[in-house]
């Protein structure tokens, strides 16, 4: 899940121009992506000065590449342009190409170039368009600008993101969907023939009896832990550690399925098998798995698929919270309350503590749901979702802000517009939870779906 993505890094030259200036910007190029820890394989040792600079060239390039098994290829036009090989190595590799070219410098004294990178762009750009090859694109700009290297990131999480749908993803579904859930109603067969994504069904009986059994080996461990989350924990509502030590062994069963079969993320119905069984809301147990792996709340397998699409995008180095998008700020237009149980527990807001309680909206003597505020920052949230074979990824950006106190897990939201999103989520093959994670990756999602056959990005903050 952690890996990079790897850039199989392509110079483009040609027969006309500065043969000496393409090789000083491959170099340069060369330089920063190492700089920028990219795990990239170029041409040395392939071709002549490491650049593409004819047809003949695409049957040698294209075997490298493939035996290096990049995940994607970095295409600069160092002087001109080789359109024809650039669209025959794009269209055999099968894998996001990222187009760029050096900006041309002022002509010499006598009017003669040394380069021509940006017409070449133009010529490239057109065959991978008559090929229907999906590229991305960084604007012309100089090796040093910050377009570049902020293009070469937005690339590499679009890539990591494709690449989930792309490659297959496993999904554990815990339990099974609950009955009054419409919403949570999906094409399991869909899924799997459109996007690859396999659903794993793990018996709750089953799942439940593997708990039980962990406790029995692992009492002694299991009360140690306990001991020591009191200390760092609020834990109200138990009688005794019997539920929390419940809780650990159902986080430690969730992530021993995780490992066995090779999981990229949960869904969990939450309950009421689970919670009956265990004397406790799970809660907590999911809360713990998800500092490791994306976690979905309420057998919602599309809000699994939004979780990990939202952490590849962000190369996985932060935590992403399957969200209730719920009520309007009561002071701020433009505000929204993102509520909902389970959140990572490293998302907590600095200086508050980690609560477990009971159920504030279900009325039950059980205790074990998570209540604590999160952290601030910028954020983005995000759903997949559709209906009758239509699929669409809505992406958003916010910011955190001031508002009331609320029970469980929350954070309040301000957006640009937010009329703009409720109507375009209304409207939409959408529902109320979305993952939401720190940072601003929209640009990334959205290069994402380039490379995403059947899915179209649904930006919530553009005008129609």
């Amino acid at each position: 899940m952690n890996r990079k993505s790897r850039l199989g890094l392509c110079p483009i030259g040609k027969f006309v121009f500065s043969n000496e200036d393409a090789v000083k910007y491959k170099k340069r190029l060369q330089a920063l992506l190492r700089a920028w820890e990219v795990d990239f394989v170029d041409l040395e040792g392939v071709l002549e000065d490491g650049l593409v600079k004819d047809q003949s060239q695409v049957s040698a390039v294209v075997e490298h590449f493939r035996a290096a098994k990049v995940d994607c290829l970095f295409m600069p036009h160092c002087n001109f342009g080789t359109e024809g090989a650039v669209g025959m190595i794009a269209k055999e590799l099968d894998v996001p190409v990222l187009l760029w070219g050096p900006r041309d410098a002022a002509p010499l004294e006598d009017g003669t170039r040394l380069r021509d990178s940006l017409c070449g762009l133009f010529a490239s750009s057109k065959v991978l368009h008559k090929l229907g090859v999906q590229y991305s694109y960084i604007e012309n700009c100089g090796v040093d600008d910050p377009q570049l290297k902020q293009g070469v990131d937005t690339f590499l999480g679009a890539v990591n993101c494709a690449g989930t749908l792309r490659k297959g993803v496993r999904i554990g579904h815990i339990g099974q969907r609950i009955d009054f859930f419409w919403t949570t109603i999906v094409n399991e067969s869909e899924l799997l023939e459109r996007f690859n994504v396999q659903v794993l069904p793990i018996d709750m009986v089953t799942f439940i009896a593997d708990v039980r059994s962990r406790v029995q080996t692992q009492a002694s461990r299991y009360r140690d832990e306990a001991q020591a989350l009191k200390q760092t924990w609020e834990i109200i509502g138990f009688a005794n550690d019997d539920p929390l030590i419940n809780i650990l062994a159902v986080r430690d069963q969730m992530l021993e399925c995780a490992e066995k079969e090779a999981l990229d993320g949960f869904a969990v119905q939450d309950f009421t098998s689970l919670v009956d069984a265990m004397g406790t809301y799970c809660i907590a147990a999911s809360s713990m798995v998800s500092d490791r792996m994306p976690v979905s709340m309420e057998s919602d397998i599309h809000g699994a698929v939004s979780n990990i699409l939202l952490h590849r995008a962000g190369l996985c180095r932060e935590p992403v919270f399957l969200t209730d998008i719920t009520v309007r700020h009561p002071e701020d237009d433009n505000g929204v309350l993102l509520w909902h149980a389970g959140a990572p527990t490293s998302m907590i807001k600095p200086g508050e503590t980690v609560k477990l309680g009971h159920h504030w909206i279900l009325p039950s003597p059980l205790a074990g749901m998570t209540h604590f505020p999160l952290k601030g920052g910028d954020i983005t949230v995000a759903r997949f979702d559709g209906d009758r074979g239509e699929y669409q990824l809505a992406v958003g950006e916010g910011h955190s802000m001031d508002g009331p106190y609320n029970q469980n897990n929350y954070l309040w939201m301000k957006v640009g517009n937010w009329p703009r999103w409720e109507r375009k989520l209304i409207e939409g093959p959408f529902i109320h939870h979305a993952a939401m994670t720190y940072g601003h990756l929209g640009a990334v999602l959205t290069e994402a779906c380039k490379f995403i056959d059947g899915l179209q990005v649904v930006n919530l903050d553009a005008e129609e």
